[in-house]
């Protein structure tokens, strides 16, 4: 089978920016940041320094999971599924069998099901009891979401979680549309879910020392660490023929999925390896680096990532780097982990559907090293013909995905 081009016409998403897709294009698009002071966790128990987060505000899970079935599910998976229904249902799409049975649902999480890991060892430490909850290693798994969404959707083609830390949504949207391409399924949903906000993952990221104390400030001179986030975002993939001979709104065209390794050590990015996986994107996808107009940046605002990241972009562009338009979103929606790479692959694709390039939010300061073009501060009204979504983990592991506008 000839390699088909994939369209992505649906989307889903809740984050610190909102609970659809309404409200977190309407934040994206105005700049404004959801990061604040973290709600959701009891301070009084152990004293945590790091105060502010990317919560997602205002989620009643009883509103989505009827009968008690919200208990069933940790919240990183009721995001991953609430997400894929508004996807679906944006989509349009109808589930026909042969549909169903040719669907896949590949998604990421970096961390699972943190909540029910820190209510079992609360219980069996703390309160001293013998026996933690009987649903405990499910709703701990990281792929509950993916497995919840196929036996919501009826969706019985390839199905699996990618766990790759900080690149984890990334990988699985780039495997999606590696299998839609290539005819080993129909229709996908992908995307990455986290919730991370448990004091012990808070303390173990209050010891990695890369927190800000306030906010997230991506390549300013000033920056002080990145903030934690939470959040899902899902997307439909399906082929480009099959969405236009249906009427299907579309969004945009994926393109093109680059991956590699840096080899090199477990939190300390190289420069080689994102810079690979920018050219493996463009490669795949058929683009020239002049082509590309905007970058949504990994851009965590820690010292050690953006200089690198940076360096990695004009390494790959050269004097066109100069022209492009790079961003970090998670100046707005902090850092989701392994959903990171689906909420920027979401702001990506409205970008280029709506001609609005998200902007690099808290921004004060020029850093020598960090000198592109950051559109600081306020959105820009501005039509590019094609766009790159960096994801790069601790670990080394470099995901980049090429997305093309839909005219």
């Amino acid at each position: 089978m000839a390699a088909r081009r994939v369209a992505v016409t649906g989307l889903g998403i809740l984050s610190s920016l909102g609970l659809n897709l309404e409200e977190n294009w309407n934040a994206l698009k105005q700049g404004r940041s959801g990061i604040g002071p973290i709600q959701n966790v009891d301070y009084t128990r152990v004293p945590i320094k790091m105060q502010n987060g990317a919560e997602v505000k205002g989620f009643d899970a009883t509103k989505h999971f009827e009968g008690g079935k919200d208990n069933y599910l940790d919240r990183f998976a009721q995001f991953s599924v609430v997400a894929a229904r508004e996807a679906l249902g944006d989509s349009g799409l109808k589930l026909t069998p042969s549909l169903k049975e040719a669907g896949a649902v590949i998604c990421g999480s970096a961390v699972g099901g943190q909540s029910a890991i820190e209510a079992g060892f609360e219980d069996l430490y703390v309160s001293g009891r013998q026996r933690v909850h009987p649903l405990t290693i499910p709703k701990t798994m990281a792929n509950a979401g993916a497995s919840q969404i196929s036996m919501e959707t009826g969706f019985s083609g390839p199905t699996f979680t990618i766990s790759t830390a900080c690149s984890s949504a990334n990988h699985a949207i780039g495997h999606a549309f590696r299998l839609v391409r290539d005819g080993l399924a129909d229709v996908a949903i992908t995307g990455g879910s986290e919730a991370p906000f448990t004091i012990g993952m808070l303390k173990a990221w209050e010891a990695m020392r890369v927190i800000a104390p306030d906010t997230c400030r991506p390549f300013s001179k000033d920056r002080k660490g990145m903030i934690l986030g939470e959040g899902g975002a899902m997307m439909i993939l399906e082929p480009m023929d099959a969405a236009k001979s249906r009427g299907a709104r579309i969004y945009g065209e994926i393109c093109g999925f680059g991956m590699t390794s840096d080899a090199h050590h477990l939190t300390q990015p190289t420069m080689e390896g994102p810079a690979r996986a920018m050219k493996g994107a463009l490669c795949e996808a058929g683009l020239s680096p002049e082509e590309i107009g905007y970058i949504n940046a990994h851009g965590t605002g820690t010292q050690g990532n953006d200089p690198v990241e940076t360096a990695a972009i004009h390494s790959v562009f050269g004097e066109h780097a100069k022209k492009l338009g790079v961003s970090s979103t998670k100046s707005m929606h902090g850092h989701a982990l392994g959903a990171a790479g689906a909420l920027e692959a979401i702001a990506t694709v409205l970008a280029l559907h709506h001609g609005i390039l998200p902007p690099t939010a808290n921004f004060t300061e020029a850093d020598p090293e960090c000198d592109l073009d950051y559109i600081p501060n306020q959105p820009r009204e501005q039509r590019v013909a094609a766009a790159l979504s960096n994801s790069f983990a601790f670990g080394g592991l470099n995901a980049v995905i090429a997305f093309r506008a839909f005219r």
